[in-house]
């Protein structure tokens, strides 16, 4: 069985962009809810279908498979709950650790939430100096949440996007 398990984070500055080298990604769900859902997602020429399920706060359940890209793009297009999360992502190296920075677009500009994957819920990580708040138990980050609730109508974006 696959388990993700990760912890995000806001971004505090921008200097993990240095040499960091961006790739679109477009992301829609078929089924959303805190429990389990559906997932498809182009990024760059690849497309996905992942199936989700809770395990705790920090850990999931993971099935994620390749599909070809027409019908990702079709998926998107035609039965994905709207807005689709549109972000260009970036892979950033930090003590022998890789990073994902998400840089959000569209209905979530503004927002960009760094995370890292880790192998076990109790592994030590060091913190990478433009790392911010932790929001990993924080639901209005969850990506599907983000398509309900875009961060572009929260009313305290201003003051979250200044904290970074």
């Amino acid at each position: 069985m696959a388990e993700e398990i990760e912890r995000k984070f806001l971004t505090r500055n921008s200097s993990w962009r240095r040499n960091a080298r961006g790739i679109h990604c477009r992301q829609g769900y078929i089924t959303r809810n805190i429990r389990r859902l559906v997932r498809v997602r182009v990024i760059g020429r690849r497309a996905y279908l992942a199936v989700k399920g809770k395990k705790d706060n920090f850990a999931r359940y993971e099935f994620e498979y390749p599909i070809p890209r027409g019908d990702a793009d079709e998926m998107l297009d035609l039965i994905c709950m709207k807005p689709l999360i549109e972000k260009k992502r970036y892979k950033v190296h930090y003590k022998g650790m890789t990073w994902e920075i998400d840089d959000f677009m569209g209905a979530n500009e503004g927002l960009v939430v760094a995370e890292v994957e880790l192998k076990t819920k109790d592994q030590k990580i060091d913190l990478p100096p433009w790392t911010g708040v932790e929001v990993t138990l924080d639901p209005r980050y969850y990506n599907f949440n983000l398509v309900r609730h875009p961060f572009s109508r929260w009313p305290d974006r201003d003051v979250l996007i200044q904290g970074r």
